[in-house]
């Protein structure tokens, strides 16, 4: 779990509380439509700064929530406005942060108070784990268009075990659990039995 020895900047950021767990150098597809939101994207592009996503516990992504302890920072890196008028956003996810406190606005916005966690060094990836990085090439590349932008670190331990956890049909608090994490190799050996349990399951 996460290192608190590691902690550094403390931080106030807006929340975008969802039903998903975003991972550092990950991509993230919006559809923005609340005027809390809209507002926060607004800003958000405005001023280069970025926003929190944190996974939902409790309750939904409309209402009131309650969240996990560590989240991603995003930065926006796209947008679009649908032909229904709504708005599209693509972000990138940035660094992990461990949430200390929370405050609800006036138009019910979440802002945190956030720790950023520092970023373990990278550890190249093991020769036991290369078929994973080869499958994981086969898949980013079948996926297409939301991948293409981004930088491909298929010897780096770390990013490999993000791009399954996020990509892999895993319960949401299985990708929690990896997203606090801290040794990547410790993340590999995470991901590698649910990969197989789900290869193992899908039809021949």
């Amino acid at each position: 779990m996460a290192d608190q020895a590691s902690q550094i900047l403390t931080d106030s950021i807006p929340l975008f509380p969802l039903r998903t767990v975003l991972f550092p150098d990950g991509p993230l597809p919006l559809r923005v439509f609340e005027p809390r939101y809209l507002d926060m994207i607004s800003r958000c592009m405005k001023d280069d700064a970025e926003f929190g996503v944190i996974m939902i516990r409790d309750g939904s992504e409309v209402g009131e929530v309650r969240v996990a302890d560590i989240g991603t920072r995003a930065r926006i890196t796209d947008w679009y406005q649908g032909s229904d008028g709504i708005l599209g956003v693509t972000a990138v996810g940035t660094q992990r942060f461990s949430l200390q406190a929370v405050d609800k606005e006036a138009d019910g916005l979440y802002i945190g108070t956030v720790e950023e966690l520092a970023a373990k060094p990278d550890v190249e990836l093991p020769k036991e784990y290369e078929p994973m990085a080869t499958l994981l090439k086969a898949v980013i590349e079948d996926l297409g268009k939301l991948y293409d932008p981004l930088p491909k670190h298929y010897q780096n331990s770390g990013w490999v075990a993000a791009r399954f956890a996020e990509i892999l049909p895993m319960e949401l608090e299985q990708k929690q659990n990896c997203l606090e994490i801290d040794d990547p190799l410790e993340r590999l050996e995470y991901v590698r039995p649910l990969l197989r349990a789900i290869r193992q399951e899908r039809p021949q």
